[in-house]
């Protein structure tokens, strides 16, 4: 008796053992099942952290940490964006939420650079020359209006000063009086605004005044906006930076950070009050909302596919005690593989979180050949106790030889460099050895406790397809042949997304708000980083750097300290000399109540003696008539709101801004210093590609040309190109560990080339026929997916080596066809696909695209197996494999 046979009867006697003693079997299950879920409960993390699925030892990763270290603020970052439609309202509202965050513990630190009071200070010199000069131009031929307005900026102020132009119209000269047409016609589109279908519209004052914004704080964060509309269409962004405490260990990293900001937006009432929007991003919010959506894809995939392969078992074996039996072992092997992944990694990754959902398409594979083929046997009359010997004699061999076979698909990524792969084949891999031990031992002692009364074995594959089989093999073949040469065709043309951002969901808040800051230019997410020794040695390689074709800037903390900065203060002390004395007087109190009535009712008379008074200037007069009738239809306090709200902050702005003085590099506030500039005196410097880094050979160049410089760059294109390096490496490296290991099994069991060929001659079709729909369907691989190709090896051999061992024991290829082997194939491949296809549905596109693949994959093994490869054992069969004599 060789090993073959001993191992067939040693399955038997352990089947036989387990329905002997059934009840301490399932007793001593579920009591370890109870301990397995404990153990989860209190063990369950998640590490979010994407870096940390590549192996930390590769030279970028190092390099990536060396920066982390030295620049701590540019790893753990949430980036807030305060949106809306009027930037004195959007600057108050981000003013005040950013004073609410750094009040909270949970922020570490808080920057808003529109409210430091260095950069209101000199943010006019971060204008460039010409900017600056329109904006003093206005300034001056604004001045007649500064004064009266800084006394008094309400509507009473607005009232005098149009009360003295109306009764001096002899003093208004072209340019002030285009200066009050320009005013009176922001005002009037404004209030008609706010009295029709926008009550919460209100006056820019900055555009009026400034003509893109005399406030210093708008520079300060890079927005230059051009004299806007009285209404403003295009969205005004203001960003604060925090650096949270972050624990990504946790089920759900920065979600504490992520809900403190939600309750600080609503209990402030920004929506409402400023008519603001906030949105999040940044690597905290990006983590967080990916953790997210994987967690939601996870459960939704595991409800669906639990219901699936419940609906398929029902159809496999027709009979609710042994789907009860299969489902009750299934979800027992899951919660001892979760328990065991945990014990053995710590914490699940983005991408291993997805063992579950395989774990469920391939364990019910082992529950339906074992339950088809005991049924089988009952369906010929056997007993209870002999159908279940039989079925252990007959698949025991074949669940083992999968198990391996399937766990040999994904082990092959262990000694890759792809951690995150590696610890999603471990945990899956020890999960096929946990499926065949429930299998075969958990399942055997439920059915013998409620097996089935009665038996209906449906048919099996239809008599046309069994003829076609037995009388066209050739022809099969050959047409399997011309598949296989016209996919070869088109496998090279696989291609690889190594953007990781394309993994993301794309309707996540932290990847939209990400894509509106990189459209709008105030983010560059691809920017390279390079560490220098000191300030000098950075200066020295942005210089050099600037040189290269593929690179657009280098910046060092040089590009904060403003530039032409004589000519720029000249200019401001210019504007300060004509404005000077404007912003000399106290202010008077806002009118508010009957005053506050008396100062409209006192604006609309002024303003009809100002259309009276301007019959040469019908612009005005249009103006004053818009503005004195819907100034009726509102609420003095709605006018008062709307038309002056952010003037007094406007003027204070204005005033803070005219006492710039020169800004060297010491001058800058620690805010900025400590992003350039270690504890440790070393300097980074800021490359910005000039070239597309969505296309793959644009990137290589742009990380080839930097390195040519600086060895040691690093940032998300070098992170990008090399994680996409050593994920295709890893594919390759486990495929041929796969492919490897695999023939090497198929050698100790067959024993025959012929067979080994026999094997993998469906397989090699089904790889190439996947590669080939992924180039028709237009799915790249990527940091996901990519697991498909070497555990299509481990899954298609597994049905093959069902199909090829009932071949050997019946005989002849076309008599297995009247067997439950096919049927348990297809019903167990079918449950496989449901599962799989449940991926699809993650809003995580990663997770999506393993879905697809995945589905496509096996359903193309699938039809290989069944129509393949009985054609080619029917051109030339097999050995016949003798059976064991159960009753020994």
């Amino acid at each position: 008796m060789n090993i073959a046979d001993r191992y067939r009867r040693f399955m038997i006697h352990l089947v036989r053992a387990c329905c002997r003693g059934r009840w301490i079997v399932v007793a001593a299950a579920v009591a370890f099942t109870i301990v397995s879920a404990w153990f989860v409960a209190t063990n369950l993390a998640v590490n979010s952290e994407t870096e940390d699925m590549l192996d930390p030892a590769l030279p970028f990763r190092q390099q990536a940490k060396d920066l982390r270290a030295a620049f701590p603020e540019l790893s753990r970052t949430l980036l807030v964006v305060v949106e809306g439609e009027t930037p004195e309202l959007v600057e108050q509202a981000a003013g005040r939420l950013a004073e609410a965050m750094s009040r909270d513990t949970v922020f570490d630190t808080v920057f808003y650079p529109a409210a430091d009071p260095f950069f209101r200070r000199h943010g006019l010199l971060y204008r460039d020359v010409e900017t600056l000069e329109d904006t003093v131009d206005r300034l001056t031929e604004a001045q007649p209006f500064l004064g009266p307005l800084w006394q008094d900026p309400s509507l009473r102020g607005l009232s005098d000063l149009l009360g003295m132009m109306a009764r001096n119209p002899e003093r208004l000269t072209d340019d002030a009086a285009a200066q009050l047409n320009d005013i009176l016609t922001r005002m009037a589109a404004v209030a008609e605004a706010r009295a029709g279908d926008d009550p919460t519209a209100v006056l820019s004052w900055r555009g009026v005044l400034g003509g893109g914004g005399a406030a210093a704080g708008e520079a300060a964060t890079g927005v230059e906006v051009d004299a806007q509309p009285p209404v403003a269409t295009a969205p005004v962004r203001r960003i604060i930076v925090a650096q949270p405490e972050i624990d990504y260990t946790g089920l759900a990293p920065g979600a504490t950070a992520i809900r403190t900001l939600e309750r600080l937006t609503d209990r402030l009432d920004l929506a409402a009050e400023y008519g603001v929007e906030v949105h999040r991003t940044g690597p905290v919010a990006l983590a967080y909302d990916e953790l997210q959506s994987v967690r939601t894809g996870m459960g939704l995939s595991g409800l669906i596919s639990l219901v699936l392969v419940a609906v398929l078992l029902w159809f496999g074996v027709k009979s609710v005690r042994m789907v009860i039996s299969a489902l009750l072992t299934l979800v027992m092997g899951l919660i001892w593989t979760t328990a065991v992944g945990l014990f053995v990694v710590g914490a699940l990754n983005l991408i291993s979180v997805a063992f579950a959902v395989l774990f469920i398409g391939l364990s019910v594979d082992f529950g339906i050949h074992f339950s088809l083929r005991y049924k089988e046997g009952r369906d010929h009359g056997r007993t209870h106790a002999q159908a279940l010997d039989e079925a252990a004699g007959d698949v025991g061999d074949s669940l083992t030889l999968s198990a391996i076979a399937a766990a040999i698909g994904f082990f092959a990524f262990l000694p890759t460099s792809y951690v995150g792969l590696a610890e999603l084949g471990l945990i899956s891999g020890m999960g096929m050895g946990i499926a065949l031990l429930a299998n075969l031992t958990v399942l055997p002692a439920l059915i013998s406790i409620m097996h089935p009364r009665r038996i209906r074995l449906p048919r099996g594959p239809s008599a046309r397809l069994v003829r076609t089989l037995e009388n066209h093999p050739k022809t099969i073949v050959g047409a399997a042949a011309g598949l296989a040469l016209v996919a070869a065709v088109l496998a090279p043309f696989v291609s690889f997304d190594f953007d990781p951002l394309n993994l993301k969901d794309p309707e996540a808040p932290s990847v939209q708000a990400l894509d509106d800051l990189m459209d709008a230019g105030d983010l560059n997410f691809y920017a390279a980083q390079i560490l220098a020794e000191d300030q000098a040695a950075a200066e020295d390689l942005a210089e050099r750097l600037r040189t290269l074709e593929t690179v657009q800037e280098a910046n060092t903390i040089a590009a904060s300290v403003p530039t032409e900065q004589e000519d720029k203060l000249y200019l401001v002390d210019e504007a300060a000399l004509v404005l000077g004395a404007a912003f000399a007087a106290e202010r008077r109190p806002q009118p508010e109540g009957t005053a506050l009535e008396q100062a409209v009712a006192d604006l609309r008379r002024t303003l009809d003696q100002l259309a009276e008074g301007a019959v040469d200037r019908p612009q005005t007069v249009e103006a004053a008539r818009r503005l004195q009738a819907v100034l009726g239809q509102l609420p003095p306090e709605e006018a008062e709101a709307a038309l002056m709200r952010t003037l007094p902050k406007v003027l204070d702005d204005l005033n803070m801004a005219l006492e710039a003085q020169p800004v060297a590099l010491e001058d800058l506030p620690p805010a900025v210093t400590t992003r350039w500039l270690s504890q440790t005196g070393r300097a980074r410097v800021e490359v910005v590609p000039a070239v597309d880094v969505h296309d793959r050979s644009a990137l290589a160049d742009f990380v080839g040309e930097v390195r040519s410089v600086a060895p040691e760059v690093t940032g998300p294109p070098v992170t990008i190109l090399e994680a996409g390096r050593t994920v295709l490496w890893s594919l390759f490296e486990a495929m041929a560990i796969s492919a490897a290991a695999t023939v090497v099994l198929l050698l100790l069991v067959l024993r025959s080339v012929r067979g080994i060929v026999y094997v993998f001659a469906p397989l090699g079709l089904a790889t190439l026929m996947t590669a080939a729909v992924s180039v028709v369907i237009g799915l790249p691989l990527n940091f996901a997916n990519v697991i498909v190709l070497p555990l299509l090896f481990g899954l298609g051999v597994a049905s093959a080596i069902h199909i090829v061992q009932r071949a050997r024991a019946t005989g002849r290829a076309s008599e297995l066809l009247h067997t439950s082997t096919p049927r348990a194939v297809v019903y167990s491949t079918l449950t496989t696909i449901g599962s799989f296809a449940s991926l699809a549905l993650s809003d995580h596109a990663g997770t999506a695209s393993m879905g697809i693949l995945l589905t496509v994959a096996v359903g193309l093994t699938l039809l290989c197996t069944l129509v393949v490869l009985p054609a080619l054992m029917a051109v030339a069969p097999l050995r016949r494999r003798w059976d064991v004599n159960i009753g020994e």
